[in-house]
């Protein structure tokens, strides 16, 4: 049909599957597997219903200021979205604009090549080495834009500070992206540089590590200039972004700080002793630094463990994929499910091998 002509077709990102099943142990979408903060319960019992017939603050500066307040970052160079991936779409559609291509790992977070699809924004994905390192020398080159997650997803490979640094001074005339959903399980944020580099936008979320990602809360850090092009964006978009709930629910979760880093503390806690725990089953994998493992077993294909899991009610992540085809992403679970999963996968190999 003629009208189907001026339609703007792109091939969508594929989330996680998300099965409407009870009793199951879910480790494929890299939730936190512990509740939200207990004064966001609190909050919840006091939330006045009658509020919502108003419309949500547009600045959402109560929210903002509570970042301002807990970074210690001028409000000013603090923006807030629907979660990281709305932050992220906004950063592509203001910044991303050169008839130059942008650059990002071609092992990665699949939604960057499909908001470039959507904006019509040139890209190229480069190549992670054979370890799935970055090559920072490899994003030297001109462009149009740089933007990649740190730790990297799926790998959940951590690059070292002082090499993300390298890549924003070597793309001054850019706009550098550091996606950060991951960087309360390890790492430094690169946070700290944004006074240094006024091209620099860091982006984080609730949905990880604050067990919010019902909420849908993201935010980045950058120059007062960088975030004022993005509001201006957000303005001429959608003024009222953040509903009421999750701005008062965002601001009570950055209320418990122990809690917090407590809940941080056990998922790592829990990563790294089934990372042990995968290596005597003969598993190989990234060093990972979030909270999920990218693994593969030498003798037992990717899929084939992914579809004995899921019948037992275990699901992972499996991505059908060049070059990671043979690697499962493995959410960390609590300490319990963990050990389902570690005790099935133990017994299926002993069976299989």
């Amino acid at each position: 049909m003629s009208w189907e002509e001026n339609i703007k077709k792109v091939i969508p990102y594929t989330p996680g599957e998300q099965p409407k099943i009870e009793n199951i142990i879910k480790l494929n979408t890299n939730e936190c597997p512990y509740p939200p903060a207990p004064e966001i319960k609190e909050k919840l019992e006091k939330f006045s219903y009658e509020s919502l017939r108003l419309y949500p603050d547009p600045s959402a500066s109560v929210l903002v200021n509570a970042l301002s307040s807990y970074y210690n970052i001028a409000p000013e160079k603090i923006f807030v979205g629907v979660g990281s991936d709305d932050v992220l779409a906004m950063a592509f559609l203001t910044f991303f604009n050169s008839n130059k291509p942008i650059l990002f790992p071609d092992i990665t977070y699949s939604f960057y090549d499909v908001w470039a699809e959507l904006f019509k924004i040139p890209y190229k994905k480069v190549p992670l080495n054979d370890d799935f390192e970055i090559t920072i020398e490899d994003y030297f080159e001109e462009n149009g834009g740089v933007i990649f997650p740190n730790p990297n997803a799926p790998t959940g490979l951590f690059m070292d500070l002082s090499m993300v640094e390298e890549i924003i001074k070597k793309n001054k005339d850019s706009v550098v992206i550091v996606d950060e959903a991951y960087i309360d399980f390890g790492g430094i944020s690169a946070a700290s540089l944004i006074d240094k580099y006024d091209n620099l936008l860091v982006v984080q979320t609730f949905s990880k590590s604050r067990a919010m990602a019902g909420m849908r809360i993201g935010y980045a850090f950058g120059s007062k200039k960088l975030i004022k092009y993005l509001q201006d964006a957000k303005f001429s978009f959608n003024s009222y972004t953040m509903n009421r709930t999750s701005l008062e629910f965002g601001v009570a979760s950055l209320e418990n700080v122990v809690y917090f880093q407590e809940t941080c503390g056990k998922i790592i806690s829990t990563r790294e002793r089934v990372k042990k725990d995968l290596k005597n089953l003969g598993f190989t994998f990234p060093d990972s630094m979030s909270n999920f493992i990218f693994a593969r077993h030498p003798e037992v294909p990717a899929v084939e463990l992914f579809d004995a899991l899921k019948k037992q009610g275990i699901f992972v992540r499996y991505f059908n994929a060049p070059r990671i085809d043979d690697y499962l992403r493995i959410t960390i679970g609590t300490d319990k499910q963990m050990d389902i999963f570690m005790d099935f996968l133990k017994k299926y190999l002993q069976e299989r091998l």
